[in-house]
């Protein structure tokens, strides 16, 4: 279970849980993934992840939302920016990632996608997609708002254009896994810049 269950009560041990079950399923994927290659991963015994966890669906949804919230919490926005350089931030770290110690940005992106793939077909899975989905738009339509009344920004629908942006970064991430398209991010933040960014900053 999660810690909101009480049954995860130490942070290092879930991490532990957690970056064990990045490696095994960077090894085995989703499908072949079995409880035994994630306690293979780590130096606690594997009972400690059956103590913590009703079995694999169980640790796979408090592991969907470690990544998840590693993910969000990776944005670097320094204090007072402008709604220009907030923007620009938020849709670098949704193309490129935030820097982690031993997977890189688009390891942890492979991993997400493929548990992403599976979500078809499950409804709990697809419901925590479907509100990283609505945050990730909702925070690009914040500051897309906020440069709209500041006057940095034209007055547009910032429901459209939070949208039209998310949808391109979600498309480039795709292609870049799916179809080893490297330069999909690289091609999509120049897309961003010319086509929608560049129209929608006010002339200074």
């Amino acid at each position: 279970m999660s810690d909101a269950d009480g049954k995860v009560t130490s942070k290092d041990t879930r991490e532990v849980i957690m970056e064990a079950t990045f490696r095994a399923l960077s090894k085995h994927g989703y499908t072949d993934l079995r409880m035994r290659d994630i306690g293979e991963e780590m130096d606690l015994t594997r009972q400690v992840i059956h103590y913590h966890f009703d079995g694999k669906y169980d640790l796979m949804s408090s592991f969907l939302e470690y990544i998840i919230d590693q993910y969000e919490g990776g944005v670097e926005v320094p204090a007072g920016a402008d709604p220009r350089t907030e923007l620009d931030a938020r849709i670098d770290q949704c193309l490129f990632g935030p820097e982690f110690g031993e997977f890189t940005h688009w390891d942890r992106m492979k991993v997400y996608h493929e548990l992403y793939t599976q979500a078809q077909n499950d409804g709990q899975h697809r419901e925590t997609f479907n509100e990283h989905y609505g945050r990730i738009r909702g925070s690009i339509v914040d500051v897309v708002e906020e440069g709209i009344e500041r006057g940095a920004f034209r007055d547009v629908d910032a429901e459209r254009v939070g949208q039209l942006i998310t949808d391109v970064i979600h498309a480039a991430r795709g292609r870049r896994i799916s179809l080893g398209h490297e330069d999909a991010p690289r091609e999509a933040r120049r897309a961003v810049d010319e086509f929608i960014l560049d129209s929608l900053y006010v002339d200074d």
